[in-house]
């Protein structure tokens, strides 16, 4: 079928590739119609690797994404033929003592699209276990549950910072998991969240989301002293780290207020500075996330009541003819984008 194919570091081709995948009992196959472009996938485009995963050979891209099922197996129950669906990207094998445990995202045996030597799904159809599909309400749009995904990290980061109603919140880092963790922190009952960046651009379109959203041009003021004024020398109850920057380490923690919850959530190589003995003396807790578990149910139900509007954070689309120029342009970084989508 045609997919797009990361054939080594800088290259990929929209092509035909030999896939054959097989419709077990509890499997649905699904005919793609719309796929985010996620900062992994621009990783591996531009340097082949994260960390320990490395592209060794060609790889389908692409795991945020939505589509029209169009076979389902014997046992699947709760979805129909002609059903639009998002779906979770990592199947775990539910066997394992992570998932037994209630952290099946940690199942060092899952298996994730488009990390080596997992194929993505930006092809034109793709089989997948009922059980992490999940049918998108009528009048939600296959973009829109493309970007299911993405808002599933910062929906697991806002549960991970147990947030309390009327908490003030602080994200460091504006780029699309910073916006997700903002709009979430929001819809989870923060009563204003600051985020900070260095790009005007960026700051300019979340700020925009919502009033209750205060952006912060670090390249222009002081981070801690801005937030301190605004909270009256208190600090924020909860703050996420969604940079992946050691640059801003430990500075941020300084934002924190007495017994706030820290959430690190942006990934990062190599190791940063920690003042245990400050983060004790303030009672400042740490949590970190990887991916997510149970979240995907809960973004749609937000985006379905109207608490989230993700229709805004889609800054470009690009049919799938054009996926390589979709990389590209998403590569090249824009200042004033956050998703850049591709429509089959």
């Amino acid at each position: 079928m045609k997919a797009l194919v990361l054939e080594e570091k800088k290259k990929l081709s929209l092509r035909d590739y030999p896939i054959k995948e097989t419709v077990g009992p509890y499997d649905v196959k699904i005919q793609l119609k719309a796929c985010g472009i996620c900062g992994s996938d621009i990783h591996y485009y531009l340097e082949g690797a994260i960390s320990d995963f490395i592209v060794k050979e060609p790889m389908i891209l692409g795991h945020e994404a939505a589509g029209v099922i169009i076979e389902k197996g014997d046992k699947v129950t709760g979805l129909g033929l002609g059903d639009l669906v998002c779906m979770e990207p990592g199947i775990p094998d539910m066997r394992s003592h992570e998932a037994l445990d209630g952290m099946y995202n940690l199942d060092p045996g899952v298996v994730f699209w488009a990390t080596p030597p997992i194929h993505g799904c930006l092809r034109e159809t793709v089989v997948h276990p009922a059980q992490f599909c999940f049918k998108l309400p009528q009048g939600m749009s296959a973009a829109e549950g493309a970007m299911i995904e993405p808002l599933a990290i910062g929906i697991e980061a806002a549960k991970k910072a147990a947030i309390k109603p009327g908490d003030v919140g602080l994200v460091v880092g504006c780029g699309t998991i910073g916006a997700m963790c903002a709009i979430s922190a929001l819809a989870g009952g923060c009563s204003k969240v600051f985020v900070s960046d260095i790009k005007q651009e960026k700051l300019e379109l979340v700020g925009c989301y919502d009033k209750n959203i205060v952006p912060i041009n670090t390249a222009k003021v002081n981070l801690h002293d801005f937030v301190m004024k605004e909270t009256n020398g208190k600090g924020c109850a909860v703050v996420f780290e969604a940079s992946g920057s050691p640059k801003v380490y430990p500075d941020f923690f300084r934002c924190a207020k007495k017994g706030a919850k820290v959430v690190l959530v942006g990934m990062m190589n190599g190791t940063v500075p920690f003042d245990v003995s400050f983060l004790s003396i303030q009672g400042i807790g740490i949590e970190t996330i990887f991916r997510y578990t149970n979240c995907f149910d809960r973004a749609i139900s937000l985006v379905n009541a109207g608490k989230i509007d993700i229709k805004r954070f889609i800054s470009k689309v690009f049919k799938f003819e054009d996926a390589i120029a979709a990389y590209e342009y998403a590569a090249a970084g824009h200042p004033d984008v956050v998703k850049v989508m591709i429509e089959l």
